[in-house]
């Protein structure tokens, strides 16, 4: 069993003319004919012989050769231009979907400003500092506890130690 999934030998004995010859005959027997070559597309349907279809090479002459390249130089011209019209039109479309100002300041996306771009961070710090101060001074004018429990605010006094 173990023959049977080795691969086959080859058989390298070598053949006399006269088996060569024989053998070259019976494979030659077997040979399909040309119209069945040509119904299996294997064999082009001319009536010309098989060998005769080789390619002519062909011969550049230095006029078609500039010709070529200034076709070359045309199509890749062509191409740039529109690869250009392309991103022009992607552009276009992106800013007509764009959104209006407002509508960002609604959602809180642009700062409700009038200020330059290049000084809209010092404003905002400055906005920062005046809500920081209006809220110490804020903190400084509020009534002591004291006073809240004589005007009867307060029971008792919310910083004194609880018993």
């Amino acid at each position: 069993m173990a023959d049977e999934n080795a691969a086959p030998s080859v058989d390298e004995t070598p053949l006399s003319p006269i088996e060569r010859q024989e053998s070259l005959e019976k494979h030659l027997q077997m040979r399909p004919d040309a119209q069945d070559l040509k119904n299996r597309n294997i064999l082009r349907d001319t009536n010309a012989a098989p060998y005769t279809h080789t390619p002519t090479p062909t011969i550049w002459h230095p006029d078609s050769i500039q010709e070529a390249n200034r076709a070359s130089r045309a199509i890749q011209s062509t191409q740039l231009e529109l690869e250009r019209q392309q991103a022009t039109d992607s552009l276009r479309k992106g800013l007509e979907k764009r959104p209006e100002r407002e509508e960002l300041v609604g959602r809180n996306i642009l700062p409700d400003s009038t200020a330059a771009p290049a000084i809209q961070g010092q404003q905002k710090e400055l906005q920062k500092h005046m809500r920081a101060d209006s809220l110490e001074q804020k903190l400084q004018q509020r009534p002591k506890p004291e006073e809240l429990m004589k005007e009867g605010i307060l029971d008792e006094d919310p910083t004194s130690p609880t018993k």
